[in-house]
């Protein structure tokens, strides 16, 4: 059995015999300890207000980790648990000098349930858009709102009345939960010009079902209400770039990815540029609220001139960045976490970051990987190549047969509906599954 430490804003060294040469121990606060996520195998625990020097942990009246604390809140994790398995948990400190003592403090023992297991049963459906000797049509986005309100981007290319190629694609494929409808985006033809074209779009983020942005491929974003297209508008002239990706928590606050080491936040009317102090390419974005309530947004980014070089950018408190460096020596070009306790990453395979170290997961079958998205961490979907699609439900991978000729270049999952999109054989295809 295995336990891991995860370090936050301070450094615990971690004692096999401990030997405490203090000679003013601080005086202990009441200890608390609470749980901040659960996986079917996994608990992340946060120790606050701790300021003695030796902490000891418990699971089940057994102690399973001691270690010196020397900030105030950590948090920890103990790994290899069993599913829907309720244990028991206390934590203990003791003031340094004082080893040998009985320990004066502790916190109240706390309770953890691990998750099950989610279903791997889905029943699945797809449709393909444009018509052959139109156009190649593709999809690069997918958003679920709800079961009959999905959208996906792209460009789908048809012929005219008179049979001949429409030079105008549809960038939106809409799902109303009866049928899809094409519709097509304005944006300006060029920037400072009134003319409008539906350029094919690269990303979308659907806020909720009132609020939808989505950005063309290149340096273009609109907005819509109910479903309505309401404005478009071009990027600053300081923010060179064409859009990968957009996440936000609502019109008036959100961000945007670019290639060459591109990242802008756009607040209450103004474009903020963060600077990555590089020109790697970024080519996905995902935010979510952390352990200690705090947004925090993270990118994968890969050095286009040597794939083996990647990082993940972390914005918690701007302007700064924190790296995460990947030591996998592969292209990453997504990535995924619930809370930040375990990241998600995939590209060139599949990789976990539970506690500080990457490890990589490894699926029945070796395909290059597009997207990955999850509801929790017991529901997780990724996509790639040679139609891949495969499910883990906190304890294995289950990888669906689909058409080879199809290359899957997003996903999303909300609750028990996902949706992928790509392209096959020059048409874009959307599939969807919904758990049985």
């Amino acid at each position: 059995m295995r336990f891991k430490l995860v370090f936050t804003f301070f450094v615990i060294s971690v004692l096999a015999l401990i030997g405490c040469d203090s000679n003013e121990p601080e005086e202990n606060s009441k200890l608390k300890l609470t749980v901040e996520d659960v996986s079917c195998t996994e608990a992340w625990l946060k120790i606050s207000d701790a300021k003695g020097s030796l902490i000891t942990l418990k699971r089940d009246n057994k102690e399973i980790m001691q270690f010196k604390l020397t900030g105030t809140d950590t948090i920890v994790v103990d790994d290899s648990l069993l599913p829907t398995k309720t244990y028991r948990y206390q934590v203990f400190s003791l003031p340094a000098g004082q080893a040998g003592i009985q320990y004066p403090t502790s916190s109240i023992e706390v309770p953890v349930t691990t998750m099950d297991t989610t279903s791997h049963n889905f029943t699945w459906q797809s449709w393909t858009f444009g018509e052959n000797g139109a156009g190649s049509s593709t999809l690069y986005d997918v958003a679920i709102i709800d079961e009959s309100n999905i959208w996906a981007v792209g460009s789908i290319y048809i012929k005219d009345s008179l049979g001949n190629p429409d030079p105008h694609s549809y960038n939106v494929a809409h799902w109303n939960g009866l049928k899809w409808e094409l519709k097509r985006i304005n944006f300006y033809t060029i920037c400072g010009h009134k003319n409008l074209t539906p350029y094919p779009a690269k990303s979308i983020f659907a806020i909720d079902k009132n609020e939808i942005l989505i950005a063309m491929d290149g340096d273009q974003i609109a907005k819509l209400e109910n479903g309505i297209q309401v404005d478009q508008f071009c990027l600053p002239s300081f923010l060179s770039m064409s859009i990968n990706k957009l996440w936000g928590n609502n019109s008036k606050d959100y961000y945007i990815i670019g290639n060459r080491g591109n990242i802008a936040h756009y607040e209450n009317g103004n474009w903020h540029k963060i600077d990555t102090g590089n020109e790697w390419d970024i080519y996905d974005m995902f935010g979510y609220t952390n352990s200690f309530n705090k947004v925090e947004i993270i990118c994968a980014a890969t050095d286009p001139n040597d794939y083996s070089n990647s990082v993940i950018y972390k914005i918690t408190d701007e302007p700064s960045l924190e790296f995460i460096r990947l030591n996998t020596k592969r292209l990453t070009g997504s990535v995924w976490t619930n809370k930040g306790n375990i990241l998600y990453v995939c590209g060139d395979g599949i990789f976990t970051n539970k506690s500080g170290k990457w490890e990589e997961e490894i699926l029945p079958v070796n395909y290059v990987t597009s997207k990955i998205r999850g509801n929790n961490l017991n529901d997780i979907f990724v996509c790639g190549v040679l139609g891949l699609i495969a499910h883990y439900n906190g304890i294995n991978w289950k990888v669906y047969n689909d058409n080879q000729n199809t290359i899957y270049s997003a996903v999303n999952i909300k609750e028990n509906i996902t949706a992928f999109a790509g392209w096959r054989n020059g048409q874009a295809v959307i599939t969807i599954g919904k758990r049985n």
